[in-house]
């Protein structure tokens, strides 16, 4: 499979160019911007092979391929392709055991189609893509160290459930329901069949405690980033006031079918680039 050639080296910032990301992280200086390309090549290529690398055992095959040369990098081996990934792992004292994380998460979708898992499971999903990017991203931004791991839980958190209820549709379409089991079924909703559930007039109950918890994360990460020094938490605040907008407008759309994506205008992340500073 192709992609699991293609090194965070070869494919870093170009991966990133033209995202909301790349905007975001251009306001950090050049050694913390180049690590966080690296990071965030290193999970767009993961979950590539997530989402595209081929048969259910290819996937799980590769992923693992993946955990390997992690390991091979904390222990000092130096393989092509992966020497800026490595410098950043040196430099900001990254942990290995985010990097797992990652790709755990990213076979917890190899596994099985993620439907409709319980609130337990769905913390732990959360936790693995999204937390555990921002437990590597704090380490690159310079967060106190207090504060970093509160930081990257909800704020991750914060971040993947606004994606959850954004795609529903998306997901739908690839066979993935990652609405949890028990607010289903407290919306009176008994299917788990994605494209069913998407199409239930019943949805938006079922998505309220979703809303409720996304709200109550970005309220915890919000109260962190206030007590950090604000060059220590730059990406983070704008990264936050995007997605809180796009999840206020998930809920001003509403749930009712047809439902249109929403999206940030490039007016308002440029507002919020301009806030808190471009270098």
């Amino acid at each position: 499979m192709a992609d699991v050639e293609v090194s965070p080296q070869d494919a870093s910032a170009g991966r990133a160019k033209g995202s909301s990301f790349y905007l975001a992280m251009r306001i950090l200086a050049k050694p913390q911007r180049q690590a966080m390309y690296e990071v965030y090549s290193f999970c767009r290529l993961v979950d590539d092979i997530a989402d595209e690398g081929g048969s259910r055992p290819e996937r799980h095959r590769a992923l693992g391929q993946w955990r390997a040369q992690i390991d091979a990098l904390y222990a000092g081996a130096a393989l092509p392709g992966l020497a800026d990934l490595a410098i950043a792992i040196r430099d900001f004292a990254l942990r290995r055991e985010d990097f797992i994380a990652i790709i755990d998460g990213m076979d917890m979708d190899v596994v099985e189609d993620i439907q409709a898992p319980d609130w337990a499971t769905l913390e732990l999903y959360c936790d693995r893509v999204a937390s555990a990017v921002g437990r590597l991203s704090v380490c690159i931004f310079g967060t106190p160290v207090a504060e970093r791991e509160g930081l990257a839980h909800h704020l991750g958190k914060a971040l993947q459930l606004t994606n959850i209820l954004r795609d529903i549709d998306e997901d739908a379409g690839i066979n993935r329901l990652y609405l949890p089991r028990e607010a289903l079924e407290g919306a009176g909703i008994t299917s788990r069949d994605p494209m069913t559930v998407a199409a239930d007039p019943r949805l938006a109950a079922a998505c309220a405690p979703v809303v409720a918890r996304a709200q109550d994360h970005f309220a915890e990460a919000e109260a962190i980033m206030a007590r950090c020094p604000r060059a220590s938490v730059k990406p983070c605040r704008i990264m936050d006031e995007a997605y809180r907008a796009i999840l206020n407008g998930v809920i001003a759309r509403g749930f009712e079918a047809p439902r249109t994506r929403v999206r940030v205008s490039k007016m308002r992340f440029l507002v919020s680039l301009l806030r808190y500073g471009v270098v």
